[in-house]
């Protein structure tokens, strides 16, 4: 069966929409959907049967997972994450906004990936759409970027064209209107020296 399109504000997101989607990812589903950067696909991290699908469609083993956790706010991290307070202080003044911060994951992320996961990226982007999902579902997001055959352009920004390459995949794509093609600065806090993985939208020097 071909996924839902689905189009849904993006300033003001119907709650009814939202809705609907949060009941399709506590089935398991897949979405895929927009950001502050580029269109992420993901599903609900509480939800095994949605963990495996979203492998198999990256083509990944869960063990070798290397995805980011889309959360609403700082409280949420710190149920996965391990946040020293100069650390919540930068997370406090960067987000939301276009980072993954790389954080040790908390004893509780192992257990709901079955996978010795010692560190976790984690987004809380400035975008109504998945802030309001992550909200009315009560978990994080588990996700990954949209990737496109074409190294030029690398992230596809056309949510028609998304539809297109993965209706057969996924349960929804939503349409929020075009997306950005640069995807988030990667930054790696694990360590004394906060290093930066990889430089995307966020201008990582107005913070660090």
């Amino acid at each position: 069966m071909a996924a839902e399109f689905l189009k849904i504000h993006p300033k003001n997101p119907e709650q009814r929409k939202i809705n609907h989607v949060v009941e399709v990812l506590r089935k398991g589903g897949v979405i895929i959907y927009p950001t502050d950067t580029i269109y992420g696909i993901g599903c609900d991290l509480m939800n095994k049967k949605g963990v495996e699908r979203l492998c198999q469609i990256l083509q990944i083993k869960p063990q070798k997972m290397n995805l980011s956790f889309i959360c609403n706010d700082l409280s949420h991290i710190s149920e996965y994450a391990t946040v020293e307070t100069p650390i919540f202080k930068l997370l406090k003044k960067a987000l939301p906004g276009p980072f993954t911060f790389i954080l040790e994951s908390s004893s509780k992320v192992p257990k709901i990936l079955d996978a010795n996961k010692k560190t976790v990226g984690i987004r809380i982007p400035n975008h109504q759409i998945p802030l309001m999902i992550v909200s009315s579902l009560g978990n994080p997001l588990i996700t990954s970027s949209i990737k496109d055959d074409d190294t030029i352009l690398e992230y596809t920004t056309d949510p028609e064209e998304i539809y297109n390459d993965f209706k057969s995949l996924v349960d929804i794509v939503i349409d929020g209107g075009a997306g950005g093609n640069v995807p988030s600065t990667v930054i790696d806090c694990t360590q004394e020296q906060l290093e930066i993985v990889r430089q995307g939208l966020g201008v990582a020097d107005e913070y660090i």
